[in-house]
């Protein structure tokens, strides 16, 4: 019975640090992320003004 509870223990730090590492991974993207949807809607607005005229 210890070796299944010790398991059990290694899977939930597995998973524990799984997700700080994908949570410090979209973190590090967001600026990225940020960017390039300010530049699409940019875009977009330019084109909106373009086909007002």
């Amino acid at each position: 019975m210890k070796k299944f509870s010790r398991c059990r223990g290694q899977s939930f730090l597995e998973y524990a640090m799984l997700l700080v590492v994908v949570t410090i991974a979209i973190m590090a993207m967001f600026p990225y992320m940020r960017r390039a949807v300010n530049s699409r809607l940019k875009h977009i607005q330019m084109e909106m003004n373009e086909w007002r005229r």
